[in-house]
């Protein structure tokens, strides 16, 4: 499974964002594969449309690209308090992280640090 963040799915829904053309390019091919995101990214993703009356927009955009929705596990605070703990990243981030551990995925995005991160875990793509 492709576990994507914020960053990529942000991009792929503004046409307004500097990694557009390249998202909307990258992310069709790699609707091959399985794509999630957790809550907490999806969350992330839509404040903005909602924000700009477009949520109808931005949720066609996600289906499209046929996300799962990742939720949280029971277990979920202690191990994001120990991702937070471990890197630099903030708590959002961390959610992607744990979802990719969860769902044995891999993490394609735009953010270097969070890039760097998931291949220190064995979760780069």
């Amino acid at each position: 499974m492709i576990v994507l963040d914020a960053s990529a799915l942000i991009a792929h829904v503004d046409r307004h964002d500097a990694h557009h053309e390249l998202a909307t390019e990258r992310l069709p091919d790699a609707a091959s594969q399985q794509l999630g995101a957790s809550s907490i990214t999806l969350a992330e993703v839509l404040i903005a449309p909602i924000r700009a009356g477009r949520l109808a927009d931005a949720r066609a955009a996600l289906q499209a690209l046929g996300i799962t929705e990742l939720s949280l596990p029971a277990n979920a605070a202690e191990r994001l308090a120990a991702l937070r703990a471990a890197t630099p990243l903030k708590l959002p981030d961390c959610c992607v992280l744990l979802a990719a551990e969860d769902a044995q995925g891999t993490v394609p995005t735009f953010d270097s640090q969070l890039a760097r991160q998931a291949t220190r875990l064995g979760l780069g793509s």
